[in-house]
């Protein structure tokens, strides 16, 4: 019996196709993983059948949920069914939430707007649904609010308000794609507990095929407003026919190829650094207190290595990065590059700065949308003491562009003319420009689909090996930072509790955190990837 079933459903908004006789079925008690790249339709075919759609949007075909044909539904009849019928997890919890209601307001706010109880039923429901959540009110109050809870915790919250009133189906739009390892394998767990304990089907969204290996029942793999394959999970895996889903399945497990060997000299010391933060007093005379981000951290990283960090969200692997580029000085220790500090007289060595870059997590977030190309690549010049003009400048821009696959001509585009790839090659062109020794790439991959993913580590391990670079690799994806770093530092509540090869080190983990990470990393099954 099916709960869920779209039957050849076509889309198109203002005229622009975007689904193509896109046809699926979500089962009571079963799990549907939607997969494909970005832009392929998967949310737009989730949004479908909410009816949660942009204006100008045409439809054609039939989508039945429960019996109920969605397409001829008014909207005041769509408003009792979402929430109550189909609830919604969305994939940045953050922009899900409202930072201005506490998390118990906002989980009885479903409750309230669907059912005619008293708040204090409602409260007291929507505290049963945190728990369910698995945040317990004695340990997560329903007076906190957003702000005071981690990514995996605050991803919680949105599972709670989506389950409140038990629907029949829950639809999760890529519900894990910034969290850690350790807070992806719980959310996927509890996702799957829900589904057992109250029957109801599960959609999955996802770009990553190991994600959804262990979880999904079904699979569906979209490209571009089609699908192009589908079938239960485990048979799938064996007998993919389509070339797209070939090659997600290869992308999902790219190694790299890289020809360049570490020297013998190091580039960057880090002795024994150790970072406090001051926290908030309680009460008017109460004392301030401190907290330790960073307790006695060493390492080093060698001149055209490739050195992997790892750890979960709060272990402090963003406070050590910005006390190596020189943005935080740290209470003890000292870090040396090329044998010079970083910090001198309590500043930033502006000649040690000039030879580190970073690339972020989000470079839409990391560039002004206002600003051309040129100009956002050029942004590291601040940093050099005559940095070029006229045609010089011009020369560097289309240098820098080229270097990783882009032309000269897209200097006088904005960063939202590209696509997700794209922009990540902009801000590592924006990186190179002043010709660094060291790139700190922070999660520079994570929101990347698999085949982008694959490519981007490609230009990385082809940069490194013609420029001679040295890469520190901040990632809580295990399975980038074994395929193209040398060796790995495991971090955790502020120490590093495990280094070596990175082959060694995931193989076979001295560590109990070290064995906690790689247990909880996703996999593609063993005879798929043999």
């Amino acid at each position: 019996m099916s709960l869920l079933q779209i039957e050849n459903l076509s889309l198109a908004i203002h005229g622009v196709p975007i689904l193509k006789g896109v046809s699926l079925e979500v089962t009571p008690g079963r799990i549907l993983g939607v997969i494909g790249e970005s832009g392929s339709g998967k949310s737009i075919t989730a949004f479908s059948a909410m009816r949660l759609l942009p204006n100008g949007t045409d439809c054609s075909g039939r989508i039945t949920l429960a019996g109920q044909d969605i397409l001829a539904r008014s909207e005041a009849e769509m408003c009792a069914i979402r929430g109550r019928d189909v609830g919604m997890v969305f994939q940045e919890p953050m922009t899900a939430l409202n930072p201005l209601k506490t998390i118990g307001a906002q989980v009885a706010e479903t409750i309230l707007i669907h059912e005619k109880v008293s708040k204090a039923q409602a409260l007291e429901r929507a505290a049963e649904a945190l728990r369910r959540a698995e945040l317990p009110q004695d340990r997560f109050p329903l007076s906190r609010y957003p702000h005071e809870l981690s990514g995996g915790q605050r991803q919680r919250v949105v599972i709670a308000m989506a389950i409140a009133l038990r629907p029949k189906l829950l639809i999760a739009d890529e519900p894990t794609t910034a969290l850690d390892v350790t807070t992806q394998a719980q959310i996927l767990k509890l996702l799957k507990r829900l589904v057992v304990e109250d029957g109801m089907g599960l959609m999955l969204i996802s770009h990553d095929l190991a994600v959804v290996a262990d979880l999904a029942d079904d699979l569906v793999i979209m490209r571009k407003g089609e699908v192009v394959e589908a079938g239960p999970a485990k048979s799938l895996f064996r007998t993919m026919k389509h070339p797209y889903s070939k090659a997600l399945l290869e992308a999902s497990g790219h190694v790299p190829d890289r020809a360049g060997e570490a020297a013998d000299m190091s580039l960057l010391e880090v002795r024994k650094v150790v970072r406090d933060y001051v926290t908030h007093t309680h009460g008017w005379w109460g004392k301030t207190g401190h907290y330790r981000a960073v307790n006695e951290v060493s390492f080093e990283i060698r001149k055209g290595e490739s050195l992997g960090l790892v750890g979960e969200s709060g272990c402090g692997k963003s406070t050590l990065t910005r006390a190596i580029l020189g943005l935080e000085e740290v209470q003890g220790g000292e870090i040396l590059f090329d044998g010079q500090p970083v910090f001198t007289h309590h500043h930033a060595n502006k000649a040690v700065r000039r030879r580190m870059q970073v690339v972020f997590q989000d470079p839409y977030g990391s560039f002004n949308p206002r600003w051309r190309v040129d100009r956002l690549v050029t942004e590291p010049f601040h940093l050099l003491d005559n940095p070029p003009k006229g045609a010089e400048r011009d020369n560097a821009v289309a240098e820098a562009l080229e270097s990783v696959g882009l032309t000269a001509d897209d200097r006088y585009k904005y960063i939202h003319e590209f696509s997700g790839g794209q922009r990540q090659r902009i801000a590592i062109a924006r990186a190179l420009i002043i010709k660094p020794d060291l790139i700190i790439l922070d999660e520079a991959v994570s929101a990347l689909d698999v085949s982008v993913r694959a490519q981007v580590l490609d230009l990385l391990a082809a940069l490194s090996d013609r420029l001679g670079l040295t890469y520190l690799f901040i990632s809580h994806d295990l399975s980038v930072v074994r395929s193209i770093t040398d060796r790995v530092l495991v971090m955790k509540a502020g120490e590093i509790v495990e280094e070596g090869p990175t082959g060694a080190v995931f193989d076979a983990p001295k560590h109990d955190y070290t064995r906690q990470l790689v247990a909880a990393a996703p996999v593609l099954p063993a005879d798929v990837v043999a």
